[in-house]
């Protein structure tokens, strides 16, 4: 059996044993497509890819069925966390060369990954007939996965923007360095002031204790509240510094999966746990096809 009707087959009919959940089964409630999330920061080097990684394996030992895009153009970060060394990317599928799941691999724990690298850069250059196509690539994913997670890249890049407008839900990653909470806020601001998105999550990172990351919650609540007053933040939680989530980074895992019991390993389960609690608004669409479409459209 090939990698692509392995992946088919894993997806769509494989029953699942994990953490004693066997059979799992969509318990959307009848949602048109999985839950579409960004996860996204104004700075460079506060973890967000750490952070998809791990909570795709929350995610997934949860029982969901999850797929990554790695949407940081030129760096394939998810592929190092993940010790992947990917073929082919997304570019193979705009140029008719490849199908979706021959690009798809699997990762750890039957995570799938779509490496996206520089062939995201071709979205700008996209015909009609190549749009469909992908649309209608992308559209036979919609009842395979619950989880969609986006690993942007940071700064206020176009392409950045674009993926978290086209996002159902948007994960903004800050530490407590003043930098970091001045970049996230001037990613909300762009995106607000341009492109009238509104709703943000912020989920601080590498902190030493609850009080801290509360502290960099209320700083920028405080600054959205005054000066951005329609823009909704929510804060999901925070992530605690950790020493064995570096060990895990030099050793290309997750934390989640070579030190499940330490404190930011519990962090991310706990992350996990809370966003599944709080559906999106009903209003959203969410769906793999939606996103892609979505996404087009805004170059």
């Amino acid at each position: 059996m090939d990698q692509a009707n392995g992946l088919r087959e894993m997806v769509r009919n494989k029953a699942y044993n994990m953490n004693g959940v066997k059979g799992v089964k969509r318990d959307s409630g009848g949602s048109p497509g999985p839950r579409v999330v960004s996860v996204t920061s104004g700075k460079g080097g506060v973890g967000k890819t750490n952070i998809v990684g791990n909570l795709a394996i929350a995610f997934r030992r949860l029982g969901k069925r999850v797929l990554i895009l790695d949407g940081d153009l030129g760096l394939a970060n998810i592929d190092i966390i993940f010790g992947l060394n990917p073929v082919y990317n997304i570019k193979h599928v705009i140029n008719g060369e490849k199908d979706l799941e021959e690009v798809i691999v699997e990762g750890p724990e039957e995570i799938c990954i779509i490496p996206g690298g520089s062939g995201l850069h071709e979205l700008v250059h996209l015909t009609n007939g190549q749009k469909l196509n992908l649309l209608n690539e992308f559209d036979t994913l919609n009842e395979d996965f619950d989880i969609f997670l986006i690993d942007t890249g940071a700064g206020i890049s176009s392409n950045i923007i674009y993926f978290n407008i086209a996002a159902q839900e948007r994960i903004v990653v800050a530490t407590c360095e003043p930098s970091s909470i001045t970049d996230a806020y001037a990613l909300m601001k762009v995106m607000f002031t341009q492109h009238g998105t509104r709703s943000f999550k912020l989920l601080v990172n590498m902190v030493s204790h609850a009080e801290e990351a509360k502290s960099v919650f209320e700083n920028l609540s405080n600054a959205v509240g005054r000066f951005l007053k329609d823009i909704s933040l929510e804060y999901v939680g925070f992530i605690l510094k950790d020493d064995n989530f570096q060990r895990a980074v030099r050793q290309q895992c997750t934390v989640l999966q070579r030190y499940p019991e330490s404190e930011s390993s519990k962090g991310f389960c706990e992350l996990a746990q809370r966003l599944l609690a709080n559906s999106p608004n009903a209003s959203c669409d969410g769906n793999i096809k939606f996103f892609w479409k979505k996404l087009m459209s805004c170059h």
